[in-house]
């Protein structure tokens, strides 16, 4: 099943979708998507729709250094248990939108990441309790991050949600293993990283249980799982593209904010 968030000359605003086979079946309105529930209907040709970005989380829980060689590449320690933190949802844009390069950084890179999308509220699951029932689907993530102010201001709030910094799509997929897929992202063609979630230190199934212990997590939540070794910076003109096996390609241009 593949799920995605879409606008149309018919519709009064956003409506998310079911995608099959080049044709879109939107839900109807006032339907929320992550009831699981099929659309029924006419449908439209994917054409015709404006691809939007298909999550509108409450909040986006990042895991940093999850992948041993990332952290090596940034001279960085491995953590015992994982290392979260949160980028602000307002950094949300959609395949094909521009990556917005802020003055205030001289250094912004790509991290490509496997995005975990919740199906239902998740809290204090328990071991007994198998995370995956609690997820909508899978989806690409790329965590831009302005590296210079990562260092500088040590915690990441600043370098991790200026707008823009969180392209997210083109779908929510679900039925991949995501303990054993591959991801890899390109800069203007170019292979950067290459990485399979069975290097990550923290599975998808243990990152939903800690993070649910935490914090509640509620539908439309996404969390982003880590990204491998090979970040690199990024400039206008540039196109990055993050790739995941049975998801799709992101791929957004990067330009100067203007």
């Amino acid at each position: 099943m593949r799920l995605c968030r879409v606008t149309h000359k018919s519709f009064d605003g956003a409506r998310f979708a079911h995608l099959d086979d080049g044709q879109v079946w939107p839900l109807d309105e006032g339907q929320q998507f992550l009831t699981g529930d099929l659309p029924r209907g006419q449908s439209i040709p994917l054409d015709e729709v404006v691809l939007l970005a298909p999550v509108t989380p409450s909040k986006i829980v990042c895991v940093g250094r999850n992948y041993r060689e990332h952290a090596a590449e940034l001279g960085n320690k491995m953590p015992e248990e994982p290392l979260l933190f949160l980028k602000a949802p307002s950094a949300v844009i959609a395949n094909g939108e521009s990556i917005e390069l802020p003055p205030d950084s001289k250094q912004v890179e790509h991290e490509g990441e496997l995005g975990v999308v919740i199906g239902r509220r998740a809290r204090n699951l328990t071991s007994s309790e198998y995370p995956l029932t609690y997820v909508l689907g899978y989806t690409c993530i790329n965590d831009v991050t302005a590296r210079d102010l990562q260092r500088k201001d040590v915690q990441f709030t600043r370098a991790k949600s200026f707008d823009t910094f969180c392209p997210v799509g083109p779908f929510i997929v679900d039925g991949l293993d995501p303990l054993n897929v591959n991801l890899t992202t390109r800069v203007n063609g170019i292979v950067k990283q290459q990485g399979c979630t069975a290097d990550m230190a923290f599975s998808v199934p243990f990152l939903i249980r800690y993070i649910s212990n935490i914090m509640t997590l509620y539908p439309g939540d996404l969390i982003a799982t880590g990204t491998p070794a090979g970040v690199s910076p990024m400039k206008a003109g540039d196109v990055v593209e993050v790739e995941i096996e049975e998801i799709g390609v992101l791929r957004n241009p990067i330009r100067d904010r203007v």
